[in-house]
């Protein structure tokens, strides 16, 4: 709920001024910390990290950015190449690394 109203407002304030690189930018920078904040200490299933959660979030940025209004428009490929061109890598790997930092730690 808070990256969705972060992003939101980026969006609300931005509009369609800036180009996809700065939003992208932007989201990655102020909202992606809010969507991860202490992930690494909550226990998380496979589906909490999948394509039905925090994957899922990602996705749906990526969706509006673009201003697709179907998520069966675009190929998940078409995505996840979008992922890697704008260097987001998915909250499922990142939280994975962040987890493994974090019980190293201890």
């Amino acid at each position: 709920m808070w990256f969705y109203r972060a992003a939101n407002a980026i969006f609300g304030k931005v509009g369609r001024i800036a180009s996809e690189e700065i939003i992208s930018q932007l989201i990655k920078s102020k909202c992606f910390p809010i969507l991860l904040y202490c992930l690494e200490v909550c226990p998380l299933t496979k589906n909490d990290l999948g394509l039905n959660s925090l994957d899922f979030v990602l996705n749906r940025f990526f969706i509006k950015l673009f201003k697709a209004s179907d998520i069966n428009i675009i190929d998940i490929n078409i995505v996840k190449t979008c992922q890697s061109l704008f260097s987001f890598g998915l909250p499922s790997v990142i939280i994975e690394k962040r987890v493994k930092k974090f019980i190293d730690s201890l």
